[in-house]
């Protein structure tokens, strides 16, 4: 992980991930915050406080002797035991290499909390539109994976489409798409064809937005800064803090990239506003959507 360090506030950032965690984990077990707390020789108070990510300093044996409690594995008693120790960094750029792995990861975990997802994509449709098909092609593509990799990868990613598409309290979602990642065919022209009819179905849903970005849009302002997603939470209950958006930069061969800062959260809304701007409106989305899977159809034959 790389920390790029100011005179600013801490960071919220792992605290309220750490928070998560532990709330989430405590809940799988049964335990209220009373019983949890008594069993680790904290009071009530101060166990609320940490899940709703309002303690800068968390103790690190603390955390530990609450994943023991919780039945936590190891290597996800590390992660939190790590998420711990940072909690006082000052505010920086999140950049998180490979060290979220298995089940807790950083972006899955502020994922599955959001209220809303803001997204740009360019080469590729997002993860929580794309079939089993698309995905397992687009996986594929990394040459590390071996194939029974690529089928638990393929399951998550299923799985994970569960918030969009939940008959209860589903995250909204608004997609700006842009129109080449339509044209690049991904896993063979059957696999794009039902793809695209996939995602123009999806958008008829009444959370989920899909707008396509023509090319004759051209170059507009917000392209140049390449994909991003934006993660706005829901307002807390009476009394809890609240949780304020992030962006989220998906580094690919680099880092990832978290963003908190007030001034660049607001600059990534005003890049998606221009792009949303200049794309096409929801109808006329779906239509398009429908006619290039023909074209993609046509080109099997």
């Amino acid at each position: 992980m790389t920390i790029i360090d100011d005179d600013s506030p801490s960071s919220t950032l792992p605290r309220r991930q750490l928070g998560r965690f532990l709330r989430e984990r405590r809940e799988g077990t049964g335990f209220t915050i009373a019983e949890a707390a008594k069993l680790v020789d904290l009071s009530r108070a101060v166990l609320q406080r940490i899940e709703t990510g309002q303690i800068q300093k968390v103790r690190q044996q603390d955390v530990h002797a609450l994943c023991e409690v919780y039945d936590v594995a190891e290597d996800e008693t590390a992660i939190a035991v790590d998420l711990a120790a940072r909690g006082r960094a000052k505010t920086w750029h999140h950049v998180y290499g490979g060290l979220y792995g298995s089940a807790f990861t950083m972006y899955i975990g502020l994922e599955a909390a959001a209220r809303r997802l803001s997204t740009y994509h360019e080469q590729h449709l997002p993860g929580l539109l794309q079939t089993a098909e698309y995905a397992r092609a687009i996986i594929r593509a990394f040459p590390e994976f071996t194939s029974s990799e690529v089928d638990r990868r393929v399951e998550h990613r299923m799985k994970r489409q569960a918030i969009v598409t939940r008959k209860t309290n589903p995250v909204q979602m608004e997609v700006l798409l842009h129109i080449s990642a339509l044209h690049r065919v991904i896993g063979g022209p059957r696999v794009m064809a039902a793809q695209l009819r996939h995602v123009a179905e999806l958008s008829k849903r009444p959370n989920i937005t899909v707008r396509i970005v023509p090319y004759s849009a051209g170059l507009t302002w917000g392209m140049p800064f390449g994909p991003f997603i934006i993660l706005d939470f829901d307002r807390p209950a009476k009394g809890d803090p609240v949780e304020p958006p992030i962006v989220f930069i998906e580094g690919g061969a680099a880092q990832d990239v978290y963003l908190e800062k007030p001034n660049e959260v607001r600059f990534y809304h005003e890049l998606h506003t221009a792009i949303q701007g200049v794309s096409l409106g929801e109808i006329e989305s779906r239509n398009l959507l429908r006619q290039i899977a023909k074209e993609h159809e046509r080109g099997e034959r």
